[in-house]
């Protein structure tokens, strides 16, 4: 078993907005497939971030066995739990069913977060506070690599300039009311995720990311953006390749003319 952190323990007078996330059911989900080198060390970095959480790790049955790593790591800890998909693979499905799990568990928000490290956990309480203690709660944060002081670290100039022209013409001709609408690092408040209708969410691939977004702003949520900084993964494959994001671009064109 990993040597993972345990809850921090409670202070004698917490604060009043402390208290108030700590009433809450919080789920932090990771999506995986060959991030067995990655999760020994994201998975501790989680729990220290937010000990109050459960972690729901879902594993499209990787190869190099993260899926069978995690099961052997959630032994006997409440607090962590995996899915393993098996015979299925993709982003979409995989988040999907991250969603029903997290409806169908009660809980009150659904943050999630990239396995290959390119997300800092230690950003984790940024993304729920902005949910939680705003004047005007919004029911979706989004961790904005393209707001103010919003960073991206080890990207050749290509990719930078790929991205930022995907996500500005998927933002305009959505009419998605956020800068940064292909990134994962997000805070979901579940009440409006169990308003949606998930059969009519078919992306299966990294276009889910956009088509959710679209979802909840049909529904009236409510959207917030913090700035993070993203990094380029440094252990393993990325998986969106060239094929995927071809895949996804065509996504987003049935998006458009539907």
């Amino acid at each position: 078993m990993t040597d993972l952190p345990p809850p921090s323990s409670a202070v004698s007078q917490p604060d009043p907005s402390a208290s108030d996330v700590a009433a809450r059911r919080l789920l932090v989900v990771v999506c995986t497939y060959n991030e067995r080198e990655n999760l020994p060390e994201l998975l501790p970095r989680i729990r220290r971030a937010l000990p109050e959480a459960d972690v729901l790790i879902v594993d499209d049955d990787s190869p190099d066995g993260t899926g069978r790593w995690a099961e052997q790591q959630a032994d006997g800890e409440d607090w962590l739990k995996v899915i393993v998909r098996r015979g299925e693979r993709g982003l979409g499905g995989a988040l999907k069913a991250a969603i029903a799990f997290a409806c169908r568990e009660r809980y009150d928000f659904l943050l999630n977060l990239d396995g290959d490290l390119s997300h800092r956990p230690e950003d984790l309480p940024r993304l729920l506070d902005s949910a939680v203690q705003s004047p005007d709660p919004p029911d979706v944060v989004v961790g904005s690599r393209y707001v103010a002081e919003g960073k991206i670290e080890g990207w050749p100039l290509h990719r930078r300039l790929m991205s930022r022209a995907v996500n500005g013409f998927a933002t305009r001709v959505l009419r998605l009311p956020v800068k940064d609408c292909s990134g994962a690092f997000r805070c979901y408040r579940v009440a409006v995720l169990e308003r949606l209708d998930m059969t009519q969410v078919r992306s299966d691939g990294y276009a889910m990311l956009e088509e959710l977004l679209l979802a909840l702003h049909r529904a009236g949520a409510k959207f917030a953006e913090i700035p993070i900084t993203f990094a380029d993964r440094e252990t393993g494959e990325s998986k969106l390749t060239t094929g995927e994001t071809l895949r996804s671009i065509r996504s987003l064109l049935r998006m458009i003319v539907r």
